[in-house]
């Protein structure tokens, strides 16, 4: 029998160490009730953000799945040098919410929850709930209209309030995708959202 040397099996276990740590999206991510139901304790961490900053659950999870597609470590893509080159990212956004990092420090300043983290799913939605509020106080965005929320959260409160968005139709028709997915979210979780605040063993 072969054995293994030991900088192959220090290798080995770096990796699956690396991947053991990162969260699969959902399977499912048309249904807000299969989304929870995979996931747990996700449910309980969106109530949390919802309770928090007064952000429908819908509203936060539509915006989450338009960034990042629920992908925990998501970036954006490299540009590219030549047409071919990988060059650097465009921006600094990364995680579950693709904050960036300067506004998720302003988040840990503002909301006060220092050592939180961008691929943390639980941290990730609580920021989209902050992100959300801020709107309403900076833009008078009201909480259920996602499809203003989305504007503001892709160009920023000042673009926003500047209607940068008007000179970008794909942004308009990207708001309006989101704000649609928010509504069939809503529907689907007003059917399965008393079962997820159920007690684990009623799933069986």
């Amino acid at each position: 029998m072969k054995l293994i040397p030991s900088y192959s099996l220090l290798l080995l276990t770096v990796v699956m160490l690396t991947t053991g740590c990162t969260v699969s999206p959902p399977k499912n991510q048309q249904n807000i009730c299969a989304i929870f139901r995979e996931k747990d304790g996700w449910y309980d961490d969106a109530a949390d953000a919802r309770d928090n900053w007064n952000s429908p659950i819908p509203v936060m999870m539509a915006i989450m799945h338009q960034e990042s597609r629920f992908k925990q470590k998501a970036k954006p893509p490299r540009t590219k040098i030549f047409g071919f080159i990988p060059g650097p990212r465009p921006s600094s956004s990364y995680g579950y919410s693709q904050a960036k990092k300067a506004t998720w420090d302003w988040y840990m300043r503002s909301s006060g929850n220092y050592g939180s983290d961008r691929d943390d799913f639980a941290d990730a939605i609580d920021f989209i709930g902050w992100y959300n509020h801020t709107s309403r106080k900076k833009s008078n965005i009201q909480p259920n209209d996602t499809y203003h929320l989305y504007l503001a959260y892709h160009e920023g409160h000042g673009g926003f309030n500047r209607r940068t968005f008007k000179k970008k139709p794909w942004l308009i028709k990207v708001a309006k995708k989101v704000s649609a997915r928010s509504n069939r979210y809503a529907s689907q979780l007003a059917g399965c959202e008393e079962s997820l605040k159920s007690p684990w063993w009623k799933f069986w």
